[in-house]
């Protein structure tokens, strides 16, 4: 299997195309000799699709290096959009996608910068993949890391980090 890495805004893709090679994954396979699968040497696996609508020029996948499928990642649409063009899979300036989640139309723009209109955030507590017990203003999770200790806090668009 081929495959590509990438970044964007810090993190680690490995895109895979599915429309020109025929592409399987295995549930729980064993890790080659010498280390760890490829896939978990990135933050997120892409998975390039032929499109099940004909109205759409692919379907784009995401797994999370645990193995979970989710359902959007802008920073990984902008790759996915670099990707198709570089490998010549389109040439159009806006692609239309279908994730897990739905439509969206991925914009390259003149400069070959990436546009993704993922639609509108949605902060309703069960639709945001954690656990609270009832609708705030503003949200703060907070993990540690080895370096530093991040908190996230969610309240329109912004997001923060603090070095511990």
């Amino acid at each position: 299997m081929q495959f590509s890495k990438m970044h964007g805004l810090g993190n680690d893709f490995m895109v895979v195309d599915a429309v020109t090679q025929n592409v399987f994954f295995l549930a729980g396979a064993d890790s080659p000799p010498g280390g760890s699968p490829p896939w978990r040497r990135f933050d997120q696996l892409l998975v390039v699709e032929p499109p099940y609508d004909p109205d759409l020029d692919f379907h784009y996948r995401i797994f999370n290096a645990d193995g979970s499928e989710v359902s959007q990642c802008g920073n990984g649409a902008r790759c996915f959009a670099r990707f198709v063009r570089l490998k010549g899979l389109t040439n159009k300036r806006d692609i239309r996608v279908s994730t897990a989640n739905g439509r969206m139309v991925l914009s390259v723009t003149e400069d070959d910068l990436v546009r993704v209109n993922m639609g509108e955030p949605n902060f309703e507590p069960s639709q945001v993949p954690f656990r609270a017990n009832k609708a705030e203003k503003t949200y703060i999770n907070a993990c540690r890391r080895a370096d530093s200790i991040v908190r996230r806090g969610v309240h329109g668009k912004s997001a923060l980090r603090h070095p511990g």
